[in-house]
C-alpha cells in the first residue's frame, strides 16, 4: 500500500468522506521549533482539545512554505494559485471515538493574496492576514551532499520579517518516536478558542522527506504579529529546525464541534 493511502486509511472517518475543499501543493518547508511556556497558549486552545506535548514540553513552530497549485472545490482562481504562506502554529490533541486525533492551531498565518485569506478565514475561522512577500528556494547538490536552503520574507506594518534556512546531508523520512515526527504527523486542524465554537478539519498527506538544518533563523517583530508571550519564545534561537520537501495535500470541510 502506498504512503498516500496508508495516511487516508489512518485519518478516515465519517466527518471527512466525500470530496477535499481545497487540494494543492505544499512544497519546501522551512520548519523552526521553540519552547513556551503552556500558559501563554491557554488563551488560544480551543474548546475540546488539549494541549500536545513533547516529552512534557510545549512547542511553537514557524512554518514558512510554497502553496501551489491550489483549487478550491476542484476549480483554481487565477492568480491564487501559487503563493508562499508563514504561519505559527502549537500542537493539541482531541478524544475522540476512534482514539486521539493529534492537530495543529495556527496564531496567525501570513499570505499575499486577499482571496486566500478572506475564504480560510469565512470557512475555518482561522486568523489570516494578507501582506506583502516574497520567498526563494534553492535546491543543489555540492561536496557529495544535498542542500536545501530557503527563505520567506514579508512586510507588516512597515517592518520586514523573515523566516530562513540552510539544510544538508541525505532527505530521510522521520524517525519513528522522534521529535520530527511529533512536528509533521499531525493530520488535524483546530480553530476557535475558550470562547468561541470550535472547527475541526482534516488535512491529508504522504509521508514527507527531511533535510536535518545546519542554520535557521527568524527575524521579525514577533510581538507585533503575534504578542508578547509568543515574542519571548521565538527571540531564542529554534531548539530545532529542518526542511521538509513537501507534496499534494488536501484539507477537507471544517466541522463545528457541539
Amino acid at each position: 500500500m502506498e504512503a498516500t493511502q496508508l495516511v487516508r486509511s489512518r485519518h478516515m472517518d465519517a466527518q471527512a468522506v466525500g470530496k477535499p475543499f481545497l487540494t494543492a501543493e505544499w512544497r519546501n518547508l522551512a520548519v523552526l521549533n521553540y519552547p513556551i511556556e503552556p500558559a501563554a497558549l491557554l488563551p488560544h486552545l480551543p474548546r475540546g482539545t488539549e494541549l500536545d506535548l513533547w516529552q512534557g514540553q510545549a512547542l511553537v513552530s514557524l512554518v514558512g512554505f510554497e502553496f501551489l497549485r491550489t483549487r478550491v472545490c476542484g476549480i483554481g482562481i487565477p492568480r491564487h494559485r501559487d503563493f508562499a504562506e508563514i504561519n505559527l502554529r502549537f500542537y493539541v490533541r482531541r478524544q475522540a471515538e476512534e482514539g486521539w486525533r493529534r492537530g495543529v492551531v495556527f496564531i496567525r498565518e501570513l499570505v499575499p493574496r486577499h482571496a486566500v485569506a478572506w475564504i480560510a478565514r469565512l470557512f475555518y475561522g482561522e486568523n489570516y492576514a494578507c501582506v506583502p512577500m516574497r520567498h526563494r528556494v534553492l535546491a543543489r547538490r555540492a561536496d557529495g551532499k544535498e542542500h536545501r536552503d530557503a527563505i520567506y520574507a514579508w512586510r507588516n506594518a512597515g517592518r520586514v520579517g523573515s523566516v530562513a534556512i540552510a539544510a544538508q546531508g541525505d532527505g530521510r523520512f522521520s524517525a519513528e518516536g522522534s521529535l520530527e515526527e511529533f512536528i509533521i504527523e499531525h493530520y488535524w486542524g483546530y480553530s476557535g478558542g475558550p470562547d468561541r465554537a470550535t472547527i475541526e478539519y482534516r488535512v491529508e498527506h504522504p509521508r514527507w522527506k527531511l533535510w536535518p538544518a545546519k542554520r535557521a533563523r527568524f527575524r521579525g517583530n514577533a510581538a507585533s504579529l503575534y504578542g508578547k508571550s509568543f515574542a519571548e519564545a521565538l527571540a531564542a534561537k529554534p531548539a530545532s529546525a529542518f526542511f521538509a520537501d513537501g507534496s499534494a495535500v488536501a484539507v477537507y470541510r471544517g466541522c463545528r464541534l457541539a
